[in-house]
């Protein structure tokens, strides 16, 4: 049995914050119903890549799910979800602002009913503030966060997180939070409203910025691949690409100026101590590379390696996912697939060692589970076929 098997998950959300919180909680066994509407769905469902006319984006944001179409500006299709509500144990919405009331979805309604939700609302500025009422899309949180701020080469322009990180982490975080307020209504046998922000996500991932800022009272540079304050933590050109090292302490710096046959810089005056070698940081690194661009990323790395500092290789997705240390680990699971045959997916990564993880599932076609759900309402087969002629699902 998986750990939130029994939980039943009602997701309103759509794009990808949302579904990446609720997809977390179907890895983790939660039977997750997802509401689209009729003939369009998720608006997902149209974005690329695309294999043999089906989405990949949105395949891997909703493993696991079934979905059932409603036709929420008709009043039956209406009651209908609020019938679902009051059998779920959590509804996670990532509307604007309002929208969930003026469907008749929002907390406060629903609660009336079932004074057990747990109900997670989604969005990128929060449910009140100033900017509460604006749209928020991933490059515009990760751009007002300060994130852009800190990310690229210092004589470049800030740049963006090469993924939809602001989705990603305030996901996280919901799935985090709804866990939480589950095990929070296990003790009190009360529901709660959760309010997670896009922005406010992102600026609490920041604890090194934020602990420069703090120190010095001026916004954190950027710095590009090196570590803001320790030195040396950077990537390396070596003969055939680049990789990375860790050298946290003197002691570790001690070990790298043995390794690059350069034992006298340990004792330089530049280099005594993090904050000196923080100081003279482009000469240090100037000297570190005379020796890594003498040999290969693989020697740089098992030289490293025998030195007992941190190092790896700077790979690309495919490399990451394909090596071998991905693959004993089973990161990627095949799951069978209608359209693409089969599919890779990631599932979250957490490892349990009793239950915890369900085994991985597409996700559902659209409509898929509608008249499978309806009937675990009560409906009779006839008044499904009602609705449909109503055009209500």
């Amino acid at each position: 049995m998986s750990s939130l098997s029994g939980i039943r998950v009602l997701d309103l959300s759509r794009v990808m914050s949302g579904p990446y919180c609720t997809a977390m909680l179907a890895d983790l066994g939660a039977d997750v119903i997802k509401l689209e509407t009729p003939g369009s769905g998720d608006d997902s469902r149209h974005f690329g890549p695309y294999s043999n006319g089906a989405s990949l984006y949105f395949s891997l944001l909703n493993r696991g799910k079934r979905s059932i179409t409603l036709n929420l500006k008709d009043a039956k299709a209406k009651a209908l979800a609020r019938r679902l509500a009051d059998s779920a144990d959590v509804v996670v919405e990532n509307f604007r602002p309002g929208v969930a009331a003026r469907l008749g979805l929002d907390f406060a309604t629903l609660r009336a009913s079932n004074p057990r939700l747990v109900y997670l609302s989604i969005s990128g500025f929060g449910q009140g503030g100033p900017f509460a009422d604006r749209p928020a899309y991933d490059l515009i949180v990760q751009a007002m966060s300060g994130l852009m701020s800190i990310t690229g080469q210092p004589e470049g322009q800030p740049t963006a997180v090469g993924e939809s990180f602001a989705d990603v982490a305030t996901g996280m975080f919901g799935a985090f939070a709804v866990v939480s307020a589950l095990f929070e209504r296990s003790r009190t046998g009360k529901g709660t409203h959760i309010d997670v922000a896009m922005f406010d996500s992102l600026v609490a991932m920041q604890s090194t910025a934020l602990a420069r800022l703090a120190a010095t009272g001026a916004p954190p540079a950027r710095v590009g691949n090196r570590h803001p304050v320790t030195v040396p933590v950077d990537s390396f050109r070596a003969r055939d690409g680049l990789f990375t090292l860790v050298a946290p302490s003197d002691a570790h710096f001690k070990r790298l100026a043995a390794m690059i046959g350069e034992p006298a810089l340990a004792e330089d005056p530049r280099f005594a101590g993090n904050a000196a070698r923080a100081r003279h940081e482009a000469e240090l690194k100037k000297a570190i590379e005379r020796w890594t661009t003498q040999h290969t990323v693989d020697e740089c790395v098992a030289a490293c390696g025998r030195a007992e500092i941190p190092a790896g290789p700077v790979w690309d997705l495919r490399q990451a996912t394909t090596s071998e240390h991905a693959i004993a680990r089973g990161l990627l699971q095949s799951v069978e697939h209608p359209a693409f045959g089969s599919i890779a997916m990631v599932q979250q990564p957490a490892r349990f060692s009793t239950a915890g993880t369900a085994a991985a599932r597409r996700e559902p076609q659209l409509g898929e589970h509608t008249s499978e759900i309806l009937r675990e309402l009560g409906l009779s087969d006839a008044e499904i076929e009602q609705l449909k002629s109503e055009r209500a699902i």
